[in-house]
């Protein structure tokens, strides 16, 4: 496979701060097996009557077992995620997750066992000083109390799962992995193919996005199938468990009630008149009729530009470091100690990520680096992932991690650091106007594309639970009313894209996972707010908040950088921000002209 002269061919991870070599994870999870099973005899039956100190011990060994697990777990899958095509690969990537569900099976019990216990019992446990590195843990835990089941029960739930959504996301991202579009004679990747929506040429995007509809309908029926599967075990498990609705069981886990989401969905709904006015103002610039589906990340200036893997790398750590030397610092031994892939490969899963492995290790990031100015934001973003991830392992395995809310933080903040750099150092209003609509474009996907994205999957989930299994067609009509009702008319949606909810991997992946990024990017246009009003002291703070992990409650760690979730004005206050960011695309529109000699119309100063 060809790739641009540009991709960072050579930059490849190396996995072995995880493990020298798969034999390696291999030896060390025998021996974890051992381990657990004498953690079992020991504490098993037992957590009832044991102090805070002594339960403090048990979380200690706990979490020792923990960490060990998550670093099997993140080698066998990052190694796999380099090349999804080859099958001794994917067997280990199964024989470690059967392992490690084996090993987990043995350890349930001390979540069961917790739950148990009575309210009053467990205030006074965690009123105990000697729990504080554990107590958000346990609290988050306690909370689930009516959707745990028997040890015996959870046991089952576990192994099946092994051969249930496990083996068929697994299945989902093999098929995807190896599926090829045509296009011009040549087979492209799924990134390759949707990297050329965001061309100059308007013919490009257009045969891309056939040739892409083209790939989808040839697996039509299985993904169909793969999605009702899943959509079906889910039901299944919610049940089974007690919950309310579908959403229920993410919005535990992300630590954010049912009316702080709904809130959120409802304000951004609220909306969408903001989709329609930036696509009517794109339309305009773009100097075409018509604004296709295939049109809407399409550049107005100089999209042929292009970055070296050492130019992106310059400009995220230089932006980085304007912000704190010390974000430049981390970020920088990404880059130095081969924690990135990002060079472009056959088998090679798509999309980009940071895996955050665990505390004792270090987080790696993935791209699939093609040289596009939206490259090197998603390297921004990605870092700013790693960043949190790896100041984060200052907690224990408990608290490393946050939940999904505040986890997209990190991310869109360096996304913008990056961006403001770049405007603060462009003088030309026809660049700027150009750096301005990508940003809007991007922010237009995280906050409204995601939340139309959550309403897709509201219908899937609650028409899988009332009427059974669904047809593609089904799929298809719930996609598109959702999606047209984002743009009010301002985008024309061909009937190729009524194909484009099967590959979206965060719907069976995650259930419920996309209202995030909306949550993250209006928390971080608030956030941001706050910095640039700041008279100091403000990226300190932001750095002590990342270090935090998720040692606490979302709103609580927030609070203390002085934003308030649980205000019922925090959302529309970040979408009043991105009404700003329009109305300065407007006002600098008003600076340009169109050059009727480049294909979309492309903006030009004005004399």
């Amino acid at each position: 496979m060809e790739t641009p002269e540009n991709a960072a061919d050579d930059v490849q991870w190396a996995l072995t701060d995880l493990y020298d070599h798969p034999d390696a994870l291999k030896k060390d999870l025998a021996a974890l097996e051992d381990d657990a099973t004498a953690f079992a005899e020991r504490y098993r039956g037992r957590i009832a009557e044991l102090g805070p100190e002594t339960l403090a011990e048990a979380l200690d060994a706990l979490g020792s077992l923990q960490d060990r697990l998550g670093r099997a777990q993140a080698y066998a899958y990052l190694y796999w995620t380099a090349d999804t095509n080859d099958a001794e690969r994917g067997a280990l990537r199964q024989s470690v997750q059967e392992t490690v569900d084996r090993i987990g099976q043995r350890l349930v019990f001390f979540e069961t066992e917790w739950v148990a216990l009575g309210a009053d019992r467990v205030a006074d446990l965690l009123a105990h000083e000697a729990l504080d590195d554990y107590r958000h843990y346990l609290e988050t835990e306690y909370r689930r109390k009516e959707h745990v089941l028997s040890e015996d029960e959870e046991k089952v739930l576990s192994e099946k799962s092994i051969t249930g959504k496990n083996a068929w996301t697994r299945f989902f991202d093999e098929t995807l992995g190896a599926a090829r579009y045509e296009l011009d004679g040549e087979a492209l990747t799924q990134q390759q193919i949707l990297s050329k929506l965001y061309d100059p040429d308007r013919t490009l995007r257009r045969e891309a996005a056939l040739a892409f509809t083209d790939g989808l309908k040839d697996h039509r029926r299985t993904l169909t199938f793969v999605f009702n599967t899943l959509l079906a075990d889910k039901a299944s498990t919610d049940r089974l468990r007690g919950h309310d609705h579908w959403l229920e069981q993410r919005n535990l886990a992300n630590e954010v009630d049912d009316e702080t989401v709904d809130t959120l969905v409802e304000a951004v709904t609220g909306r969408y008149d903001l989709v329609a006015r930036f696509y009517r103002l794109k339309k305009q610039l773009l100097g075409v009729e018509e604004l296709h589906d295939y049109d809407r990340y399409a550049p107005i200036r100089e999209a042929d530009t292009t970055y070296e893997w050492d130019e992106a790398r310059a400009l995220v750590l230089d932006a980085y470091g304007d912000f704190h030397p010390e974000m430049a610092r981390v970020a920088r031994q990404f880059f130095e100690e081969d924690w990135i892939d990002a060079a472009l490969v056959p088998g090679k899963r798509s999309g980009a990520f940071s895996h955050g492995t665990v505390p004792s290790a270090h987080p790696y990031v993935l791209l699939n680096y093609t040289g596009k100015p939206r490259d090197v934001q998603t390297l921004a973003h990605e870092l700013g992932h790693g960043v949190h991830q790896f100041l984060a392992r200052e907690q224990s395995i408990f608290h490393h991690g946050t939940p999904l809310t505040t986890a997209e933080m990190a991310s869109v903040f360096g996304e913008m650091l990056v961006f403001q750099r770049l405007m603060r150092n462009e003088e030309d209003p026809a660049n700027r106007l150009a750096l301005l609509v990508a940003k809007i474009d991007d922010t237009l996907a995280t906050v409204f594309r995601q939340v139309a994205m959550n309403r897709f999957e509201h219908r899937i989930h609650t028409a899988r639970r009332n009427q059974g299994e669904l047809q593609a067609d089904q799929f298809a009509e719930h996609w598109m009313e959702t999606q047209r009702a984002m743009f009010e008319g301002s985008v024309t949606l061909g009937q190729h894209y009524q194909h484009w909810w099967s590959y979206v991997p965060h719907f069976l992946h995650t259930p419920g996972y996309v209202y995030a990024y909306a949550f993250g990017e209006l928390l971080v246009l608030a956030l941001h707010a706050r910095y640039e009003a700041a008279d100091g002291g403000f990226a300190d703070r932001y750095l002590d908040l990342l270090r935090a992990g998720g040692a606490d409650w979302p709103h609580a760690l927030v609070g203390q950088m002085g934003v308030d979730l649980e205000d019922e004005d925090f959302w529309e206050t970040g979408l009043s921000h991105v009404e700003s960011l329009i109305e300065e695309a407007e006002a600098l529109a008003g600076q340009t002209t169109l050059d009727p000699s480049r294909e979309n119309g492309s903006p030009r100063t004005s004399s």
